[in-house]
């Protein structure tokens, strides 16, 4: 037998907690003496301790934990009942730490207004390339919702290259369109506005730069059925004739401030976007605080 004390220590709980659930006839002590009143309690009882416990933690009231056990559940019913508020737990950490990361860029955001330097923006032309791809579409064309479809395509792309024992030739490039049939309405009235609406799907293109050699070498000629052997997209990008460009150093999870600079400049310089910039992955090494990035956003005189 042990002291309420004792018990409560290997319950992991306070003594109080104990006489509380003694009061309310949830947990009563194997034995109370007579004339101190000392309550005692059995090993055996730790077993209903942990699953009033558990219960608690699944936001049941007392009442309705006693109700519970009164029932008799089963270990293997509470390990069910445990694990889906497990699960529940988890998915609104996850969410919770994806709203703080946002919370930090808009802060950091804002801390950054009219500290970064304009000239930092360069207006040039890029190059027509070759590019093997996977593609996917995200919910929405923010980082949040990029991130998680964009990793995991570069991820299996590279697999698939080193399988068709292809190497690329140069960095990175991700490129995005409006998902099929997904156009917005203010687009669609639009179409030089493309790439204007943040919260409807969009289809990311995760590609790496390659060339005609790299894929002849690979015993992959211009046919359509050898190319699609290959388990990837084989495609050409075309150029872009007119892109406004700005560098951006760190995680693309804290794009926005590059991004709202470039749009600043876009617009204080006289032109209009015409569609979703393109990433140029300069340099991905394993820290990703140290990954430079070119932003290429196409745009005309406004």
């Amino acid at each position: 037998m042990f002291t309420i004390g004792d018990f409560a220590r290997y319950g992991r709980v306070s003594a109080r907690m104990l006489r509380h659930y003694d009061a309310i006839g949830l947990l009563r002590p194997a034995r109370t003496d007579p004339a101190s009143g000392y309550r005692y309690y059995a090993g055996g009882q730790l077993t209903r301790l942990n699953r009033i416990i558990a219960l608690k933690e699944l936001g049941f009231t007392l009442q309705q934990v006693a109700a519970i056990l009164d029932e008799q559940v089963s270990a293997a019913e509470l390990r069910g009942m445990l694990r889906l508020r497990q699960a529940e737990l988890a998915a609104a950490l996850a969410a919770a730490g994806a709203r703080l990361a946002q919370v930090e860029t808009r802060l950091r955001t804002i801390e950054s207004e009219g500290h970064m330097p304009a000239d930092d923006v360069v207006l040039k032309r890029t190059e027509t390339v070759l590019v093997a791809e996977l593609s996917g579409v995200a919910a929405s064309y923010e980082p949040e919702d990029i991130g998680p479809v964009i990793q995991p395509l570069y991820d299996e792309l590279w697999r698939r290259l080193r399988a068709a024992d292809v190497t690329p030739t140069g960095p990175g490039l991700a490129y995005y369109e409006d998902a099929p049939g997904e156009r917005g309405t203010e687009r669609a009235a639009d179409p030089a506005g493309a790439g204007s609406g943040q919260g409807d799907p969009v289809l990311v293109h995760a590609a790496l730069v390659i060339t005609p050699e790299a894929l002849a070498k690979a015993g992959a000629g211009a046919g359509r059925g050898e190319r699609a052997a290959l388990g990837f997209d084989v495609v050409t990008v075309p150029a872009l004739d007119r892109a406004a460009t700005v560098v951006h150093r760190g995680p693309m999870s804290r794009i926005l401030p590059t991004v709202q600079q470039l749009a600043r400049w876009i617009d204080d310089n006289g032109y209009r976007s015409t569609g979703y910039a393109r990433e140029l992955y300069l340099e991905c090494p394993e820290d990703r605080a140290e990954w430079i990035t070119e932003i290429q956003e196409p745009v005309i005189p406004a």
